[in-house]
Parts: structure tokens; C-alpha cells; sequence
């Protein structure tokens, strides 16, 4: 079946950079999988301050990097219907920061692509400011394409990870990741860590480690119960790790396809719209990284 053109559609910021291609490229293998259309978006500013250009010569600087903004995406089409030959593609040109515009698109979207970096990111930079910004503040779903890019000729059997902190927060992502594990045919790996639990470091002689795991056992089959229900074909295996929640997921993602988190963890406060453990695996994981907001796939269509 082909993809709904009247869907939300899968999102993908483009930039012209082969970090912004491999992000459409995952973009496309998506949409087909969801059966929604690919919209590629390239956001752009006009050049202000010096006069830019040669007026005289009869050249147009805003014509011209409207010229470069549009191949860059005719690039980018190129590379999403290599991936899918028949999917709808369609490209949009505009203006305004890349943050904005994106964010504008979260509202209509089912999910946003983006590269781990951007347009000239430097090399030590590990992961762009327009991704970092969209994961704490786009409406949907955002997935951030990091590590090696895989070979598409071949079935990826690599499990779906997803991090449960036991907060209705981490509800979305939980929705979020039976689905992706579901639509990819592949295991869901759930990891709960509880080590940050554990606040005064002096209290840990008096501790029964194994009532508390025991504890924290329950906590993750309750989080998991009515999802493992609505997707019984999904085989799910329950990581319960003293561990903190970044390291651990960390870890996880070099034995995995996708790894989905919240957009904050247990305890987060409630003006930092993206946790600690977010951040870190947007930095460090090495494979793409989802970060759902609350509720958003639990009550969205």
C-alpha cells in the first residue's frame, strides 16, 4: 500500500550537508514504513549587514541562494527516492531560522528528521544546536540520524531500545517505541535503571538491594503491560540495570537500530525541556535517537 498523501508527513530538515542526506535518506525508509508522505524542508535567512553581491553586474544575491537553497534540495529528493522510488516527496523552500521553521512543521507532522550536524559543524562539535533545540521544543517526535549509516540492501534485526523511567513522561516514548519495534518487525529492548535513585550515598549499608530491584522490576512491567498487550507480536525483553539511565542507554545503543527516550526523565524539572540523559545520548549514542514529548504518541493519531 502506497503512502496516505493526506497524512501527517514525515518531516526532514535539510541543509546540505551529508549529515542532513543521511537524515533524509533515514526520513525516507521511514515514511514508507508509516506510509506517510516525505516533506523536505530548507529553512533560510537573507544575508543583512555589507551589502552582498554586485548590483552593477546585475546579480541578485537573494536569486542566487534561492538558486543554492532549492538544489539542495532537489539533492535531497534525489536521495530520499533513491531509498523509495515511489514515495511522495515534497520540497519546501523557506525563510526564517531552521529552529522556527521546524518547529512550525512539528505541529502538522508525525516526525521531524534531522542530522546530528549541521551546514559547517565543526568536527568536535558532536551534535548541532537546531537539533539539540527541536528535540526540547518540536510538538512531535524527533529523531536525530547518528553513527555509521547502514546498508539498505540488507534486513536489520537490531532491537528497538527504549528508556523507561517509571514517569508518565517516559508514556510516549514507551508508545513511541512498540510501534517502531512493530512496523520494523524487530525485538523492543526496555531499559530502567535505578541507580539515581539512590540520593545520600551513606544510606547504601542500609539498603536491601534486592527488595529495591525487586521494586524496580515492578515499576517497568507496569509501565509495559498494556503496550505488550496492544502489541503481542512485539517480543520484549526487560533490562532492570543499577546503572545511570545515560551510560546505560549509551551502551545499549552500539547493539541497537534506534533508541527512543523522553524528553525528560524522573525527577526532571519542569523548566528544562530536555533531561540530562536526552542531551547525553543525543551527544554520544551511536545509533538514531528519538525523543518523544509527554504524551504526544499516546493521544496523538
Amino acid at each position: 500500500m502506497g503512502a496516505d498523501h493526506s497524512a501527517r508527513p514525515v518531516v526532514a530538515g535539510v541543509d546540505g550537508s551529508e549529515c542532513a542526506l543521511q537524515a533524509v535518506r533515514w526520513a525516507a525508509a521511514e515514511a514508507v514504513r508509516r506510509r506517510r508522505p516525505l516533506r523536505l524542508v530548507a529553512a533560510h535567512t537573507w544575508p543583512s549587514g555589507a551589502r552582498v553581491g554586485t548590483p552593477d553586474l546585475g546579480v541578485d544575491p537573494q536569486a542566487v541562494l534561492r538558486e543554492v537553497v532549492l538544489g539542495r534540495l532537489a539533492t535531497a529528493a534525489a536521495a530520499a527516492t533513491a531509498v523509495a522510488r515511489d514515495l511522495p516527496v515534497e520540497q519546501v523552500e523557506t525563510t526564517g531560522s531552521p529552529v522556527a521553521v521546524l518547529q512550525a512543521e512539528s505541529v502538522r507532522a508525525e516526525l521531524i528528521v534531522l542530522g546530528d550536524r549541521g551546514l559547517g559543524g565543526f568536527a568536535g562539535l558532536l551534535i548541532g544546536s537546531v537539533a539539540v533545540a527541536l528535540a526540547a521544543h518540536a510538538v512531535c517526535p524527533v529523531v536525530v540520524v547518528r553513527g555509521p549509516e547502514p546498508d539498505r540492501m540488507v534486513s536489520r534485526s537490531e532491537p528497538v531500545v527504549v528508556g523507561v523511567d517509571g514517569s508518565r513522561t517516559s508514556e510516549g516514548a514507551v508508545a513511541f517505541a512498540f510501534e517502531a519495534a512493530a512496523l520494523r518487525g524487530v525485538p523492543l529492548v526496555a531499559v530502567h535503571t535505578w541507580f539515581d535513585a539512590v540520593v545520600d550515598a551513606t544510606m547504601a549499608p542500609l539498603i536491601d538491594w534486592d527488595v529495591l530491584e525487586a521494586d524496580e522490576r515492578e515499576v517497568l512491567a507496569e509501565r509495559l503491560a498494556g503496550w505488550a498487550e496492544k502489541y503481542p507480536d512485539v517480543a520484549v525483553r526487560r533490562l532492570v540495570v543499577r546503572d545511570r539511565p545515560a551510560r546505560a542507554l549509551v551502551e545499549e545503543s552500539g547493539r541497537a537500530q534506534l533508541v527512543v527516550v523522553g524528553s525528560r526523565g524522573r525527577g526532571g524539572i519542569s523548566g528544562l525541556l530536555l533531561g540530562s540523559g536526552s542531551q547525553a545520548l543525543l551527544h554520544h549514542a551511536a545509533c538514531p535517537v528519538a525523543v518523544v514529548q509527554g504524551a504526544l504518541a499516546v493521544t496523538g493519531e
